[in-house]
């Protein structure tokens, strides 16, 4: 049996120091830049008098080089092979520093009427370059949007600003009010709860306690016209479309969040693992398929393929399951029970303890690893997780492992399952390339538009959680199909100059 300490350890520890904004982790020094911007096009400059405006609404504004470049840069591999080449992503812009809504619609109105885009920024942990300002003007920060509000005990709904660091928000909700959102992505230590929402994030947990869409009971946005609304603010509702979800995922294209109420849960009394290996992937997708469809749905449902297997748990020979669940005794192991019953039939068990305690050292590795390969200045790792039919899971592992690998100067590609569904669930590749400095980019894209093909060909889904940013604004159109004029015409109806977030979600080039 795995420890009540040994659950509470792992799910709310992290490798970060609390509340830290990202940091330049890759950066080169400003002198070693060129003057050429990796990422930027069409580059709208904010007037000195516009400055001066801008500075009067706010609390800073930030306009010397360096600092744009650095308060600036996110955790995209694309950003970093641009910037250690020499070339910085997104150099011009001014990064605007707001502490209260109020100051968000001030800023929005000066943007609007000179006509500026308006890019959203705060923990930048993104890793699709969804906060880079490609057509420069206003950044727009809301790091010190980062107030707690209020607390209602009874519905367990928390309203809290859209700035606030996710580790500094689960620190106070649990030692305050003994609760939990549940959701722990592996960024949590260095993303804004508001940076979640924009994104449609998932945490590790997800498989019990849902994507960040099912956390958010409602919140305040302002839009591109500095006008405020509120979304959302019902459990359930039958008003017409949910405009709530119209703007979870938007990634600052629609509106600036300011204020979010979410819905929590009681902190888990209780907290049970086990694992087992399966022989091949697919077989072990199928356990995970009849677990979903037979009525569990444990907290953590993570199968590694045999590569990914080796490198965490040091079982090459294995594609390891494992079950984590927490919560209530009773339907903690009840949910076990099916699980159990279920590998039992296909798998080999393995050592719940051992498994689960690696996992929860390494849990934050897994993916961008490079352990097991030979690093040098052209060495490139990325992820890419997208979310399909069971049906068409095992097909889709094949052959985009198969596309990845083939692509010249692929170390290798592999994949886990990291979250699941009654009728599916999400694939988590990882990507590993070595190549000549100057071909970076070149096969980073090739990897991409590789697994993208095979994705878009079984009509599955290109993310289930990092979002879209500038990485997936190429397959959008492909993917959404007739869909996607109807997004265009959403964001010109809120935005029809293309002030905010230009760029992203395939909406513009």
């Amino acid at each position: 049996m795995i420890s009540k300490e040994a659950v509470k350890r792992g799910y709310n520890r992290g490798n970060y120091v609390v509340g830290a904004p990202t940091q330049p982790h890759y950066a080169a020094s400003i002198e070693t830049i060129g003057s050429e911007a990796y990422f930027q096009a069409d580059v709208v400059v904010v007037p000195e008098a516009v400055v001066a405006e801008l500075e009067a609404a706010a609390d800073q504004v930030v306009t010397d080089a360096a600092s744009v470049v650095e308060g600036t840069r996110d955790w995209w591999a694309g950003t970093m092979i641009g910037e250690t080449a020499g070339t910085p992503a997104t150099p011009d812009a001014v990064i605007v520093k707001v502490s209260t809504t109020e100051q968000v619609q001030a800023v929005m109105r000066i943007a609007d009427a000179n006509d500026l885009p308006v890019t959203v920024s705060a923990g930048r942990s993104n890793v699709t370059g969804a906060a880079l300002p490609v057509r420069g003007g206003i950044v727009l920060d809301v790091c010190e949007l980062n107030r707690f509000v209020s607390f209602d005990e009874e519905s367990q709904i928390v309203e809290v600003e859209a700035g606030m660091f996710g580790d500094v928000f689960e620190e106070l909700i649990q030692s305050e009010y003994g609760m939990t959102m549940g959701h722990w992505p592996s960024s949590y230590g260095i993303s804004t709860v508001g940076g979640w929402v924009a994104c449609r994030g998932a945490g590790q947990l997800s498989t019990r306690y849902g994507k960040i869409e099912d956390m958010v009971y409602g919140m305040d946005v302002v839009l591109a016209d500095g006008s405020l609304i509120t979304v959302g603010e019902s459990a359930r509702a039958a008003v017409g479309p949910d405009l709530l979800q119209l703007v979870i995922g938007s990634e600052g294209t629609l509106g600036v969040i300011t204020t979010i109420r979410f819905k929590l849960h009681r902190l888990p009394a209780y907290g049970r693992a086990i694992a087992y290996g399966f022989p091949t992937f697919a077989a072990g997708l199928e356990a995970c398929r009849q677990i979903m469809q037979q009525g569990a749905n444990p907290a953590a449902l993570r199968l590694y393929d045999n590569l990914e297997s080796g490198v965490q748990f040091d079982l090459p020979e294995q594609n390891v399951l494992l079950v984590a669940d927490e919560g209530t005794q009773e339907l903690v192991d009840a949910g076990l029970a099916i699980s159990e019953r279920i590998c039992a039939e296909t798998g080999v068990k393995l050592d719940d303890e051992a498994i689960f305690e690696r996992w929860l050292d390494t849990r934050y590795l897994t993916g961008k690893s490079a352990e097991g390969f030979t690093r040098s200045p052209g060495f490139v790792a990325d992820t890419l997780e997208m979310i399909g039919r069971w049906r068409d899971l095992p097909a889709i592992y094949d052959e985009v492992v198969a596309a990845i690998n083939a692509v010249p100067g692929t170390l290798a590609g592999s994949a886990h399952q990291s979250h699941a569904y009654v009728d599916g669930a999400c694939l988590y590749f990882s990507l590993r390339g070595d190549v000549e400095v100057d071909r970076r980019a070149e096969w980073y894209r090739a990897a991409w538009d590789a697994a993208n093909a095979v994705i878009l060909k079984h009509d599955a889904t290109l993310s289930h959680h990092h979002g879209v940013g500038l990485l997936r604004a190429p397959y959008m159109a492909e993917s959404l199909g007739a869909g996607f004029e109807v997004l265009r015409a959403v964001k010109a109806a809120l935005d029809p100059k293309n002030r905010l977030n230009p760029g992203k979600l395939g909406l513009d080039a």
